[in-house]
């Protein structure tokens, strides 16, 4: 997982593949607050933004997943939420199996468990081996309104 700012994309000395670098600059250069909910494409069906907006959840009920064919890339543009994080690994227990047609597979819970606060502006790059738990509210009893886009990059694209 790289977690990283709009505010400091340009200075974070990171060489990023050249797709992913595509889709940052995207985020960059949107406002997304102005723009519907739905799939956007950035280069075909090898990456394509996700504009949602939801309301975040208590931690307990956000189910950590992994996806095998894509590379996320979650960025706020409003709100803000708890997002779990730990690596794959052998310790993890499916809750699901593989859903190749929803490209997810979903866990009990992440071992060990990590969590960082995305705001406006961040972002997170998160790879097959990124187990990740999204939409969760900053503080449980009080959930908030999040505007995201969640880019997907084609791993065959990298």
């Amino acid at each position: 997982m790289i977690i990283g700012s709009m505010d400091t994309l340009d200075e974070n000395h990171v060489d990023y593949p050249a797709i992913i670098q595509k889709a940052l600059d995207y985020l960059r250069d949107h406002d997304f607050t102005q723009m519907a909910d739905g799939k956007y494409p950035i280069a075909g069906d090898k990456c394509f933004a996700n504009v949602q907006r939801y309301t975040t959840r208590p931690e307990k009920d956000c189910k950590p997943e992994t996806h095998r064919k894509f590379v996320d890339i979650q960025f706020i543009a409003e709100g803000e939420e708890f997002m779990g994080w730990c690596p794959l690994s052998p310790d993890l227990e499916e809750e699901a199996p593989y859903d190749a047609e929803r490209d997810v597979t979903f866990y009990k819970a992440l071992v060990p468990d990590s969590s960082i606060v995305l705001s406006p502006g961040c972002f997170a790059v998160l790879y097959p081996e990124d187990v990740h738990r999204p939409q969760a509210s900053v503080v449980d009893d009080k959930p908030g309104k999040v505007t995201k886009v969640v880019v997907k990059v084609a791993i065959d694209s990298l």
